[in-house]
């Protein structure tokens, strides 16, 4: 169009043969082409045409270039006829003198080798970028469509295809037939694997589940021993200091002849060493081979105990220990010793954290009842838990610390659980805060009935 239009402008209408000459020359370059038509915008003048006589083609050409503002006009042919018009202005500026336009034939451009084409299932259309029908007729939409534009700056068409199918063309019986043989069968392969796996996926977790039960039951009384032993080993430093300084002193006395002081000296000595057999008749306790006793225990007395035997070992680190318990009794339905066993093995573990920060370094075990639960919370001021450790910390041989064997805890839930209670990780903003949920003696009656 660049150069017809550069010819029309050149020759000034002293040479329209020149015009049609190079129209008729790139007609039969491009057969798609079948009329090319230069329009004078001025009504007055003539026009050139070759290929196509329209009367309404001048008037059309007219209006699209006067439209124009820079890009070419589409439009359709003005006759029934399956083709569309280019329109550019001639030259491509304000000062235009003429319309020029190609005719293009709309069917030629869908003209192919392939069969699928001629089907009548098959159809067709192309229109104009403002949908404008060129070539097919206009479809009702009970057919699955698919639309795409032509990528052509100048002529940006719609091309639309459509095929009509019905359910035997979706679903080919022999092959539908095929598929659903083949489905089944990896169905019924793919189900006997899964059962087989799940049964094999069982079997290791109960084997796995039973080696870490097995390590439990052989850890656990070990670990308790060496806590028990441990806070002992604090106790028992008080009393056997206490009867090492009275004796010295009951020696000088009786050297120099006092003996009215001396007996007091030796009541304090009896006091002292039956403190002493205590504490190592609890270690006895812990370590013999025993049955679970369940009996009504009043939780103040297993707090107190668990707190005596630490009591020491907090005054070393200078911490502080405040138990809180409720005047009346706290009775539950457990055994003594293992609630003890928690008890102590939280206060421990709150002594370790607070060890590992600067005052204040202080641990409180408070005794609630609230409803048919008595609630005991053992909380301290240490570094806390780490977030990424709260959902495994309960796990056997899980721990934190150095030298930790990772029982305490786990032991403490499995205990606590044989009693029928649960022991849970409070949210705190500082430190850790454990807690004893257990059913007081008459809701624990009721549930057991």
């Amino acid at each position: 169009m660049t150069a017809l239009s550069a010819i029309a402008v050149a020759s000034q209408d002293q040479r329209p043969d020149l015009f049609l000459e190079v129209a008729g020359a790139i007609m039969r370059f491009y057969p798609r082409i079948i009329g090319i038509s230069l329009v004078p915008l001025d009504e007055q003048g003539s026009s050139l045409d070759i290929g196509v006589r329209d009367a309404e083609l001048g008037a059309l050409v007219r209006e699209a270039a006067k439209r124009s503002r820079g890009a070419p006009v589409l439009a359709r042919y003005p006759s029934d006829r399956p083709a569309y018009l280019i329109v550019k202005r001639s030259p491509n500026s304000e000062a235009a003198r003429y319309g020029l336009a190609l005719v293009i034939d709309a069917a030629a451009l869908l003209d192919g080798d392939s069969a699928f084409w001629t089907q009548t299932e098959a159809t067709r259309w192309l229109a104009l970028p403002d949908g404008t029908l060129l070539v097919g007729a206009a479809d009702s939409g009970s057919s699955p469509q698919f639309t795409r534009a032509l990528s052509s700056a100048t002529q940006p068409l719609e091309l639309k295809t459509a095929v009509r199918m019905t359910i035997l063309d979706v679903f080919p019986p022999r092959r539908v037939a095929l598929a659903l043989a083949l489905i089944g069968f990896s169905a019924v392969a793919l189900r006997a694997i899964g059962r087989q796996r799940a049964k094999v996926r069982a079997a290791e977790a109960r084997a796995e589940l039973s080696g870490l039960e097995t390590r439990l039951s052989h850890a656990s009384r070990v670990n308790a021993l060496g806590e028990m032993a441990s806070g002992i080993a604090h106790e028992l430093t008080q009393p056997l200091t206490a009867i090492l300084a009275q004796a010295q002193a009951a020696r000088r006395l009786a050297a120099r002849g006092d003996t009215d002081r001396i007996t007091g000296i030796l009541d304090d000595v009896v006091e002292q060493t039956r403190r002493a057999a205590a504490i190592l008749e609890r270690l006895r306790t812990w370590t013999r081979p025993r049955e679970r006793n369940a009996e009504a225990i009043d939780m103040r007395e297993c707090i107190r105990v668990a707190g005596t035997l630490l009591a020491g070992q907090a005054a070393e680190l200078d911490a502080s220990l405040d138990v809180r318990v409720p005047p009346t009794p706290l009775s539950v339905v457990g055994d003594r010793v293992e609630l003890e066993q928690v008890l102590f093995n939280l206060i421990r573990n709150a002594l370790d954290a607070v060890a590992e920060k600067a005052a204040p370094r202080e641990i409180t075990v408070e005794a609630t009842m609230e409803g048919d639960m008595a609630v005991i919370d053992v909380s301290d001021t240490g570094p806390g838990i780490r977030s990424d450790v709260r959902d495994r910390l309960f796990t056997p041989f899980m721990t934190t610390r150095e030298n930790g064997t990772g029982l305490g805890l786990a032991l403490s839930l499995r205990l606590v659980e044989r009693a029928g209670g649960d022991l849970t990780l409070i949210e705190t903003r500082e430190g850790a805060r454990f807690r004893i949920n257990l059913p007081l003696v008459r809701a624990a009656r009721e549930a057991g009935a």
